[in-house]
């Protein structure tokens, strides 16, 4: 969930290009495992992208439109994996937020 508005961040955006969230506190609800392997699936894709993206670099003959290919993937993945990001820093800060409210209830 995101520390600030008590919403999760999907993975994928709305049908109009905008950010979709999740408002849930069960981490194992469909949506959210769904959502996880979603993530899961994107930063793979990133991974071998990338590796696609440094074996074409090396290449000497790779044509402008290959490389104009090549960006807009990268820039495609970069989004995904920028919204993945954005999403598992802020269930980060919820869940340590949670830790230490239960360190302050036994600590009393």
């Amino acid at each position: 969930m995101n520390d600030m508005n008590g919403l999760r961040p999907l993975p994928w955006p709305s049908p109009e290009g905008k950010p979709c969230y999740l408002a849930t506190d069960d981490s194992n609800s469909q949506l959210s495992r769904k959502a996880d392997e979603i993530e899961a699936l994107q930063l793979a894709m990133g991974a071998q992208l990338l590796a696609h993206a440094s074996a074409l670099l090396d290449e000497d003959n790779a044509t402008s439109g290959e490389l104009r290919f090549l960006a807009r993937r990268l820039t495609e993945s970069l989004t995904d994996v920028l919204r993945v990001a954005e999403s598992r820093g802020g269930r980060l800060l919820v869940h340590g937020e949670r830790g230490a409210d239960e360190r302050n209830r036994t600590d009393q």
